[in-house]
């Protein structure tokens, strides 16, 4: 079977030695025709990612289409489309018995502790496929970005008339900005770059961007919030001086939510956390209820996912491409393996 190999730091291999998956009950073979290339890639292939070892398949953004199916109680057959969730829970540690799979004390990820889907077929547990009718591969390779985006918003709390702030353009910021503004808050896009703070308001139909490179921030965000300043603020850089300002940005009784990981120590100002009384929360991944939203929400909104993937390779010349996906002039919002 065919397979691309992350041998080492900067190093891929491609292979048509990997070993065919075993069909097991309680699981599916599923033909992998999408995948999405994610930060959490690039920082693998760049050395910069916790918790991962090498060799290891990449690729956790999946789509394709069931192959075999094991003995289940499922409605799922072979031939149906599907994305994976590709967070392997244990489903009995304090994480998961409280429903919090997604920070579960012995989690493997697909493409990071264990090998993932960028190959010809892959098997995964029946529990981790959503069937995609009337959904393209695209939409359905981009499901687990958006999750992440969709459970910070969840987690945090935000309403109808809120104002919040999102710090950070890529792909996971954009899906914060996007699924906040379905909660129905005003939300704010900060960047230090003016494309990508234009494709904030043109895609996610944010409501202000502020240029951190060009404004006083401070200054900039009390303007647009009458001097409250955001009630929720998401970092998503995965920077670490922008997480250590970022306590600084949120309204007095707040909240900050860091999406982004950031392979490192975060430092704050104890007296300017404890006068806002500031709610800390990380996020991490999504759970199933996050999926099926996102899900909802793609099949009955208009979301521009054409706009969204902007670069795309096939398999053979995945490689290739990835070297340049790595430059910032390449200018990738999200990138597409197509099988």
């Amino acid at each position: 079977m065919k397979g691309i190999i992350c041998d080492e730091i900067g190093k891929f291999r491609m292979t048509d030695e990997l070993p065919e998956p075993e069909l097991l009950d309680g699981h599916a073979i599923v033909s992998i025709r999408r995948i999405g290339i994610c930060g959490t890639d690039y920082h693998a292939f760049r050395g910069n990612q916790p918790f991962f070892q090498y060799p290891r398949v990449l690729g956790h953004e999946l789509s394709g289409v069931i192959e075999q199916i094991g003995v289940n109680d499922s409605t799922l057959s072979a031939g149906d489309q599907v994305s994976i969730i590709p967070y392997l829970h244990c489903g009995h540690c304090v994480a998961c018995r409280r429903g919090k799979t997604n920070c579960c004390t012995d989690m493997r990820v697909l493409g990071v502790h264990v090998d993932g889907g960028m190959r010809e077929r892959i098997a995964v547990p029946i529990s981790h496929l959503l069937p995609t009718e009337g959904l393209t591969l695209d939409e359905s390779a981009v499901v687990e970005p958006l999750a992440i985006g969709a459970h910070a918003v969840r987690r945090s709390d935000i309403g109808a008339g809120d104002r919040v702030l999102v710090i950070g353009s890529g792909p996971i910021g954009l899906g914060v900005m996007l699924f906040a503004k379905q909660a129905g808050a005003s939300v704010i896009a900060m960047d230090i770059n003016e494309e990508r703070l234009a494709f904030c308001k043109d895609w996610a139909k944010v409501d202000h961007t502020v240029n951190a490179a060009e404004s006083d921030v401070k200054q900039r965000l009390s303007e647009l919030t009458e001097g409250e300043f955001p009630i929720a603020v998401f970092d998503a850089t995965g920077n670490v001086g922008s997480m250590n300002s970022s306590f600084q940005l949120a309204a007095h009784g707040g909240t900050l939510v860091f999406v982004g990981l950031v392979k490192g120590d975060i430092t704050f100002s104890d007296p300017e956390f404890h006068k806002r009384e500031l709610t800390l929360m990380g996020s991490r991944n999504a759970t199933r209820e996050d999926f099926n939203h996102v899900l909802n929400v793609l099949r009955h909104t208009e979301v521009a996912i054409d706009k969204y993937i902007t670069h795309r390779s096939s398999f053979d010349g995945m490689t290739e491409a990835f070297d340049q996906w790595l430059l910032p002039e390449s200018k990738v919002i999200k990138a597409i393996v197509e099988l």
